[in-house]
């Protein structure tokens, strides 16, 4: 069932299909990660209406790419809890998907454009089961929408970078999220696949799905998303950017990378400590 105003369904890892579930409400509440004894994530609190766009902004390290692998169960939460529709974490089938950044991804990997789409559909299903022509539509779709229905038979590692970045949207659209978490998608492709992303950002806003948008440019976050969360291992603040990107705030996130030039405030990203990757969350195709 693919979402909607009025036939949004949701999956219950019990297997029952909840009818005219509302679109995503996403709740997190008071989480905190840890990485051994080093806190990657502290007493982080917010919550998203449903179908809203939020822009996630913080320097390498703040902890964003951490954010959206706990809110997909890639690493556990210390403390604290994330609800959807109401519900903890994991209680829902294919409700969150995840655009992952793409140097996590193996791209060696031996496997189709088709069949990276199709991944997606694996998780609606107990045990084995070969995909049926509901799947393979949704697959075609999905790469229609990304323009890379011709390339379904290409070896993935044969792509451009953003080729490759479009493949791997296609896969989270063919989940048929309630909520969308795209890492970084932005971050070295071409003007074509940017605006295409923006485009389907778009189109995903009509149909209510939630999405979450990870990006270094506080430009891009301050006129296409609903509002900002600006992060540093703590929410340093959230609501419109206006509000937001406010110096002092901006301070507080950046540190030393705020340069005030000819009286604007700048962000200066050259050359920011890189946020740790632990072993569980390791993005696979």
């Amino acid at each position: 069932m693919k979402p909607g105003k009025a036939d949004l369904g949701m999956m219950t890892n019990t297997g029952t299909l909840i009818k005219n579930a509302q679109p995503a409400r996403l709740e997190i509440d008071h989480i905190r990660v840890r990485y051994g004894e080093r806190i990657v994530l502290e007493d982080i609190s917010f919550q998203v209406p449903h179908g809203h766009r939020i822009a996630v902004v913080g320097p390498n390290g703040a902890g964003k790419s951490t954010l959206f692998k706990a809110m997909v169960g890639l690493i556990p939460l210390s403390q604290g809890k994330i609800l959807i529709h109401g519900r903890p974490l994991g209680d829902h089938r294919d409700c969150v998907a995840y655009v992952p950044q793409r140097e996590e991804i193996d791209w060696k990997f031996p496997v189709t454009v088709a069949d990276v789409v199709m991944m997606s559909r694996f998780g609606r299903y107990r045990g084995f089961r070969q995909p049926g022509r509901i799947d393979r539509d949704a697959v075609l779709r999905s790469l229609e929408e990304l323009g890379m229905a011709d390339m379904a038979d290409r070896s993935i590692g044969d792509l451009s970078g953003g080729q490759q970045q479009r493949v791997f949207i296609a896969r989270a659209l063919a989940q048929e999220p309630h909520i969308l978490l795209m890492d970084e998608p932005f971050a070295g492709v071409d003007v074509s696949t940017q605006e295409a992303t923006l485009g389907l950002l778009d189109v995903l806003r009509e149909k209510q799905v939630t999405v979450l948008v990870s990006t270094h440019d506080l430009e891009l976050a301050a006129n296409r998303f609903d509002q900002v969360l600006l992060l540093n291992q703590r929410l340093i603040a959230y609501g419109p950017a206006p509000d937001v990107f406010s110096t002092e705030h901006l301070r507080k996130a950046f540190s030393g990378q705020i340069l005030q030039i000819n009286g604007s405030i700048v962000v200066d990203q050259c050359c920011p400590p890189e946020e740790h990757t632990h072993p569980a969350e390791a993005a696979h195709l």
